[in-house]
């Protein structure tokens, strides 16, 4: 019998891929490097390539099985391409603050040619992101944020006010939903400009994007997956990592809003306001911003300020609502604080509220928004007390989920426990064991955006509200695995008792 001769072909392939899978696997083996053991085709990474597991979820077990095996840094694999992962706590401040100017790039995946929108401050690397930065940090001064404040509190006066029109009814709520709306219209109405009020328009195009952008599919986590590992190649193919339909609606939007404000010489004490000046700026050469690089930070101030704020509140009340002993206490607190301030909830009674920021550092603790944070090497680095010698262009993946549920940082560390924040505790928190918004230069540039925006959230709900579990929620949560940030995949349902 005669085998065709395309049979023959697609062997020698097979065993070519193999062969080729089986030598890149080697790669920590050769550096003596003990790694996370990798399977064909997707290395370490399948369950995420396959959405069924979250990242973040995978790489926190990975960092507890390495961390029992005594290893102080372990190597993995994203697809073929080989990923350092630092254990050691030193390790990790080298990369992140110490060595930074070793580690100073995230080593993501943009396009500025294609895919302006992912050309933003997250993602852009060396000068540009430097430039970007400066051009930038002025943006979240505690000036600017006091100007935003009172538009937070008008989207938590919609936000109460939804809440009231539904708990009469009797009827759990599902409070995800109404966070996420919440923080669409805060977002919506800072970054972009625009009123949302998504709890009058439920079916808004607005709205409709938020969720879109904030979702991958299989096929659009395997594209971004396969462009980080192979960035060359897939700017050269022009390959987008946000989806087209989204990139064009919130490019439209930008454009017109900006058009709208000049044409018209209107203003706002918002985000995107602080963004056309600096491009209409033209005494000061290098804080002028482009069209483009304005559409992208609104861009990703959106995606940044949506996904953590409104993942925080959930998992926030989901945490009060079993422990009622700690919603008293929050509650309390709120009602004590407002009357010292003539029952005015403003920017520094936000600040006066201790015990809030206490539950809402331990909620970033236990629920890190972003689970994991992207450096990568550019320039051979020796790590120091090892003879390991990082290649120039490695990938380094920072376990933050597996730190902050590391029972040596954090003793019983599924525990909802806000006392681990007290004034009299977080000192004894170790450096780089606690870092839901990052480290180093690199620390999210809206770490304060963010927390006002929680503190706004929760102390409007819980000085209105009180919230129970109701039997439809699940426990323990699912963490979800469509999306790379960390967030529930089951709905949250509480019951409302309005107070």
């Amino acid at each position: 019998m005669v085998i065709p001769s395309i049979y023959i072909c697609a062997g020698v392939l097979v065993v070519v891929i193999f062969t080729y899978f089986k030598w890149a696997f080697k790669y920590w083996e050769w550096r003596e490097l003990p790694s996370v053991k990798p399977s064909i085709p997707f290395g370490t990474i399948g369950d995420t390539v396959l959405a069924k597991r979250n990242f973040g979820e995978i790489l926190k077990e990975q960092y507890e099985e390495s961390k029992r095996k005594g290893f102080k840094h372990v190597g993995l694999f994203m697809m073929v391409k080989p990923t350092y992962m630092p254990i050691d706590l030193e390790y990790v401040k080298n990369i992140l603050s110490k060595d930074f100017t070793h580690f100073m790039d995230r080593g993501l995946y943009y396009n500025e040619k294609d895919d302006s929108l992912s050309a933003n401050l997250f993602m852009l690397e060396g000068t540009k992101w430097k430039n970007l930065r400066a051009k930038l940090t002025s943006t979240f001064s505690s000036g600017k944020m006091k100007m935003m404040f009172h538009i937070m509190l008008e989207c938590g006066k919609h936000l109460t006010d939804a809440l009231d029109d539904t708990c009469y009814a009797g009827e759990p709520v599902d409070v995800r939903d109404f966070l996420e709306r919440f923080s669409t219209d805060v977002i919506g109405s800072c970054a972009f400009g625009i009123d949302c009020n998504s709890f009058k328009d439920r079916e808004s195009n607005f709205r409709k994007f938020v969720k879109r952008a904030s979702q991958y599919t299989k096929w659009e986590t395997l594209k971004a997956l396969s462009a980080y590992a192979n960035q060359e190649i897939a700017r050269k193919l022009g390959i987008c990592i946000i989806p087209t339909d989204v990139a064009t609606f919130f490019s439209t939007i930008v454009r017109e809003t900006v058009e709208y404000r000049e044409k018209n010489d209107e203003r706002r004490n918002d985000f995107l306001q602080i963004l056309i000046d600096m491009k209409n700026n033209v005494d000061v050469a290098h804080q002028q911003l482009t069209i483009n690089e304005l559409a992208a930070q609104s861009y990703i101030f959106f995606l940044g300020g949506f996904e953590t704020s409104s993942t925080t509140m959930g998992f926030c009340l989901y945490e009060l609502a079993r422990n009622q002993d700690m919603q008293d206490k929050v509650r309390s607190e709120v009602n004590l604080v407002l009357e010292v301030h003539n029952g005015a909830l403003s920017y520094d009674a936000i600040k006066d509220m201790k015990y809030m920021k206490q539950v809402i550092d331990e909620t970033l603790r236990k629920y890190p928004p972003l689970p994991f944070l992207n450096r990568v090497c550019l320039t051979d680095y020796k790590i120091p007390g090892s003879n390991l010698m990082l290649e120039k262009g490695t990938p380094i993946i920072i376990p933050v989920y597996g730190l902050q549920h590391d029972p040596a940082y954090f003793p019983e560390p599924d525990k909802f426990d806000p006392e681990r924040f007290s004034e009299e505790n977080k000192t004894k928190i170790k450096p780089f064991s606690y870092m839901p918004f990052g480290e180093g230069p690199r620390l999210c540039i809206g770490l304060r955006f963010g927390l006002m925006q929680t503190g706004i959230g929760l102390a409007s709900l819980f000085r209105k509200f009180r919230f129970s579990l109701n039997e439809k929620t699940s426990h323990p949560l699912t963490i979800s695995p469509y999306n790379f940030h960390l967030s529930s995949l089951d709905d949250i349902w509480l019951n409302v008792e309005k107070i």
